[in-house]
């Protein structure tokens, strides 16, 4: 390259700047490290999702461009995540193995620095986190096609575990082998909910390609890395874990394929002024009696954002729902509905107030 190349002084001036930006990233560190040393003398939590917030919402406030706003979210998000480690490091259970989409919300909510702890089943990220092995478990709550997870709603019944914030995760699904060519593909290995997401897609494009459902889509870029005649429909951090090459990109039959994690902890979180409430309830079975105990949330103006029921398994046609609201349970109109509701319910239980995800949090 010539000397004269425009491109060195542009590259030398970069060079200048990554340099104060790493001296930076290492005093702001050591001030994380004073914090973690107070916070312990307090006993006070480590982790403060309003505060991750709050710095997400000024340094965007802040921002003149050109770099855009949601890199800054993503980029702090490893910053903070890397300064947590330096306090105390976070435990976070999730549906295993790594590269399933429960790994990725929880990288999505904690970054790259978080301890993550993949265990075989919904059941056993809340045994972790009751047991305290865990400080937080990510669980999948619902899909935006594929409808509520019942297995989650029913271990919340019994749980003492609170929710302590949501994740909203894009589902993208590609078509991945170790060639990255269509033609060699002889067999498609996926999860089952992948495969019935991706069915028109493959029925369009691969028609003859027996599909071969397995236990998970990591496990099926396990299996493609191991067979080059195998595609997988995995993540893309699948494909880098394992080194496989992408055929297809989304190919999901619908582009607007989200799954809503819940993170659950001992621990309730702080108001925020942007939060949901969840709650569990079951009514004695009469005429009317589910409007009566809706009615108090339509007085206090409150907006339900989503109502679930499931069989309490205790009694033949007993039924329990699950409600979502706008709204904290320090806010007075949040405590007088639920005071209401409680005073006319056979069973309530309050599953805990947290933040509500941005769709801007989203990430592919």
């Amino acid at each position: 390259m010539s000397q004269t190349d425009p491109l060195i002084p542009l590259r030398r001036k970069i060079d200048e700047i990554d340099e104060r930006i790493l001296a930076l990233l290492n005093d702001r560190a050591r001030i994380v490290q004073e914090v973690g040393k107070i916070k312990k003398s307090q006993q006070a939590d480590f982790y403060a999702p309003s505060r991750e917030k709050a710095i997400y919402d000024r340094l965007m406030q802040l921002n003149p461009g050109p770099f855009p706003n949601e890199a800054i979210r993503s980029v702090f998000r490893e910053i903070i995540s890397a300064s947590l480690s330096l306090e105390s490091p976070i435990r976070v259970a999730y549906l295993g193995p790594r590269a399933t989409f429960s790994h990725l919300a929880t990288l999505q909510r904690f970054g790259f620095s978080v301890t993550d702890l993949p265990v075989n089943s919904i059941k056993e990220v809340f045994d972790e986190v009751e047991r305290g092995r865990a400080d937080f478990g990510v669980v999948p709550i619902e899909n935006s096609t594929e409808g509520v997870v019942n297995h989650t709603l029913d271990l919340f019944i019994d749980s003492p575990l609170k929710i302590f914030g949501e994740i909203l995760l894009d589902v993208s699904h590609h078509l991945q082998s170790k060639s990255g060519k269509i033609e060699e593909v002889r067999k498609i290995y996926s999860h089952p909910q992948p495969i019935a997401q991706c069915k028109y897609w493959l029925e369009k494009n691969l028609p003859q390609i027996p599909l071969v459902e397995v236990s998970s889509t990591t496990r099926a870029a396990e299996m493609a890395a191991q067979d080059p005649t195998v595609a997988a429909i995995a993540s893309e951090l699948a494909s880098q874990l394992y080194g496989l090459s992408i055929i297809r990109r989304r190919i999901e039959d619908n582009a607007n394929n989200v799954t809503r994690f819940l993170v659950i902890s001992q621990k309730g979180a702080a108001r925020t002024g942007r939060d949901k409430t969840s709650i569990m309830f079951s009514i004695k079975d009469k005429v009317g009696a589910l409007y009566e105990m809706l009615r108090p949330f339509s007085e206090q103006q409150i907006n339900l954002t989503k109502i679930e029921s499931r069989p309490s398994k205790k009694k033949a046609w007993e039924y329990i729902f699950y409600i979502d609201m706008i709204g904290h349970l320090e806010d007075g109109k949040i405590r007088t509905a639920i005071d209401q509701l409680k005073s006319q319910a056979v069973f309530l239980k309050i599953l805990g107030s947290y933040p509500m995800a941005e769709e801007k949090e989203r990430d592919s």
